[in-house]
């Protein structure tokens, strides 16, 4: 593609890699150095004067470090009198962080946000961020995709004449019951409350899931703790089997052992969003490097990203 550049900081290369061979284009070095104090410099080993550039960094452990590298690598394009900077922000960790549920706590979705127009973000290209009001957080046009269409690929293989979405809770109803539109299934949802980062209640599960083969579907999945949770409501209705599916698959600590351990569950689905765990044999990993490396090229030529989605 002609007067483009693309970067990726140290976050997720593989999926850097992978989209630059869908647009053709190579993926520029970008040289990190850490000082005696532990203070990072990053230098981008290209030319970036009056060119269209995405730097492609999802925040993932360890987040802050991964931050502020972006951060410098923004700051190093302006500095290098790019003509527009582009953020590919896969995975948004501080997404989560996107209201004040309690006295005296900080916002992070809107100051993280802040931070990264401040250092030089012209835009930015998300993927399925935790609420629909993270987008109102940047001050800078986002362009935000879904993972949806290649988790609907995926299931469509299977026989889905007695399938259910389920969501975990009513904050992702809607995701799921677009989901649920892709696949021609029907829709339930658990009651969710959340008490701490891993301690959920689910009091019970809003549908018809008796008898049926759900599909949990989330945005995320990091301990596991609300899957593991919203299975003992669904054991409880009989369901006959269970496949769990996000877009973002964490798998912090033994996440992904204590799900696959679980003998309900046939199938774990996640994307590439953030760097896969080590394969398992209830885990798939999708890619989505070509929708990602599609919104970049259409970004870059001024055509319409949404239209995307308009058959979805």
């Amino acid at each position: 593609m002609r007067d483009i550049t693309v970067f990726s900081g140290s976050a997720h290369p593989e999926l850097a890699e992978e989209i630059c061979a869908h647009l053709g284009t190579p993926l520029h070095p970008v040289q990190l150095n850490r000082f005696a104090n532990d203070v990072l410099e990053v230098q981008l080993q290209a030319n970036c004067r009056e060119r269209d550039v995405y730097l492609i960094q999802p925040l993932v452990p360890p987040v802050q470090e991964h931050l502020v590298e972006l951060l410098l690598m923004l700051d190093a394009a302006r500095g290098a009198s790019a003509a527009r900077t582009t953020v590919v922000l896969p995975h948004y960790a501080y997404a989560r962080s996107d209201k004040k549920d309690a006295p005296r706590i900080s916002i992070g979705a809107r100051l993280v946000a802040d931070l990264m127009v401040a250092a030089g973000a012209s835009r930015v290209l998300a993927m399925t961020l935790h609420s629909p009001q993270v987008h109102g957080f940047f001050s800078v046009p986002v362009d935000h995709l879904h993972a949806l269409r290649e988790l609907a690929a995926h299931f469509r293989q299977y026989d889905l004449s007695n399938t259910v979405v389920v969501s975990p809770d009513l904050g992702n109803a809607k995701e799921a019951a677009h989901f649920a539109r892709l696949l021609g299934t029907g829709v339930a949802m658990g009651a969710k409350q959340r008490f701490s980062d891993d301690r959920v209640v689910i009091s019970s599960v809003i549908g018809d899931v008796s008898g049926k083969d759900v599909i949990i579907l989330d945005d995320e999945i990091a301990k596991g703790s609300t899957v593991i949770e919203l299975l003992d409501r669904l054991r409880e209705r009989d369901v006959r089997s269970v496949r769990v599916a996000c877009t973002h698959g964490l798998f912090s600590g033994d996440a992904i052992e204590r799900l696959s351990a679980l003998p309900e569950v046939l199938e774990i689905v996640c994307t590439n969003t953030v760097p896969s765990p080590k394969p398992r044999d209830k885990l798939t990993v999708l890619s989505i490097a070509s929708a990602l490396a599609e919104a970049m090229r259409r970004i870059h030529y001024g055509e319409s990203v949404s239209a995307l989605f308009s058959t979805s």
